[in-house]
């Protein structure tokens, strides 16, 4: 526990070292503002952050890849992971470390965004319910812990953080994307009820209009927390390929 808290304190720290990080930060509290003005301050629009917490996976698209682009892809580039490798450390410590360390960068990144809640609070009559915003930033909180994870498993894989940032931006637009197209294409019938249900279980873009909503369902939290585990643990098997070579 003592290096995965140690590790996640490096990277959370290097984030605020480089110009990345300020960049990212002022990227999404700007493309979260256009949406916060446009529709929810728009006369007569109800007061909800709904229309936010629907788009946040659309948000984080372009700003995971860049935060997550470096995490091995740079210590693999410039030979800082070897004392890693060579320490007793478990590659899950590692691992872990590096996730919580992005985790919590990303975590403060989107908590701006708690102004525009405390001004509909403060503005809107009747005042909005606490419930769905809760909910909507647990559903912030779990997709990117899940965007996150596939974005360290694409770094762990090379050491170019340029091709590191385009395969989790193409994976998280696959994710996006393909789902509904592909039940578009899926043939009508019941013997084709699987596919159908399948793709809509990879929607995770049905899953954040759920949350916001203000509706927990446990099927959500069980798919973003078994899916972000997983991606988890497989980066932690590559990482320890590489400590075997």
């Amino acid at each position: 526990m003592s290096v995965t808290i140690a590790v996640a304190r490096r990277e959370l720290a290097s984030f605020f070292r480089l110009p990345l990080g300020w960049i990212a930060i002022a990227l999404f509290v700007f493309l979260t503002g256009i949406i916060f003005s446009i529709d929810t301050l728009r006369p007569g629009q109800p007061a909800t952050m709904r229309v936010f917490f629907a788009f946040a996976g659309w948000l984080m698209l372009p700003i995971v890849p860049a935060v997550g682009m470096r995490l091995f892809a740079e210590e693999f580039r410039s030979g800082t992971i070897e004392p890693l490798l060579t320490s007793p450390a478990s590659d899950l410590a590692v691992v872990m470390g590096k996730f919580l360390g992005g985790l919590a960068f990303l975590l403060l990144l989107a908590s701006p965004s708690l102004i525009h809640a405390v001004l509909l609070r403060a503005l809107s009559d009747p005042a909005p319910d606490v419930g769905p915003m809760l909910a909507g930033y647990l559903s912030l909180t779990l997709m990117a812990s899940l965007y996150l994870a596939i974005a360290l498993l694409c770094s762990s894989l090379t050491n170019n953080q340029t091709l590191a940032f385009l395969s989790t931006f193409f994976a998280l637009l696959g994710l996006l994307m393909g789902p509904p197209l592909i039940e578009q294409y899926i043939p009508a019938g019941d013997s084709w009820q699987w596919a159908r249900e399948g793709s809509r279980a990879l929607a995770v873009n049905r899953r954040a209009v759920d949350f916001a909503k203000g509706v927990i369902d446990t099927s959500h939290v069980v798919f973003f927390v078994s899916a972000t585990v997983g991606l988890i643990v497989l980066t932690a098997t590559i990482l320890s390929s590489r400590r075997w070579r």
